[in-house]
């Protein structure tokens, strides 16, 4: 008998879920000491772009890779902010308090590959963030994250 195992994005609870995790997020942000200044001046539609674009590495909608951006530009957007560990441990910190309170699922399994591509995605932006540029490919895929799926040693 086979399982039909969900993905991230629809255990999580769809669009409305990521939606309204990156809202609440962005709010927080906007009144931290150590994040307001890189992020006060962020557009509009920062929190939707960021909401889209990890609903959508987490198996759902290609809501950004189509119609938003691409995981190029995504690493393009970080270029030359000068991120540092502790601007990294502290939006890390926001985004699992929210998700606390969202009450996100909260079972090991879906927490572990959560944090665990958050805790990867925010460590590949530190690195860029302190480049003028990168060597990679216009055509990089989205990231994909699964269900406890490591991704990979990073080799710059």
């Amino acid at each position: 008998m086979e399982k039909n195992i969900p993905t991230l994005y629809e255990w999580a609870g769809g669009m409305p879920v990521f939606e309204k995790l990156m809202s609440s997020f962005y709010k927080k942000v906007l009144l931290d000491d150590t994040l307001e200044p890189i992020f006060k001046h962020m557009s509009a539609d920062h929190q939707l772009h960021v909401a889209h674009f990890i609903a959508e590495v987490f198996g759902g909608p290609k809501m950004y890779s189509s119609e938003e951006g691409s995981h190029f530009k995504m690493i393009q957007k970080h270029l030359g902010k000068h991120l540092t560990e502790t601007h990294r441990k502290r939006w890390v910190q926001l985004l699992i308090e929210t998700a606390d309170e969202l009450t996100l699922p909260d079972d090991p399994e879906f927490r572990s590959a959560f944090v665990a591509y958050i805790e990867w995605g925010t460590r590949i932006a530190v690195l860029n963030s302190s480049e003028m540029e990168v060597a990679l490919n216009p055509d990089e895929p989205m990231p994909k994250w699964g269900w406890g799926e490591p991704g990979g040693p990073f080799i710059p």
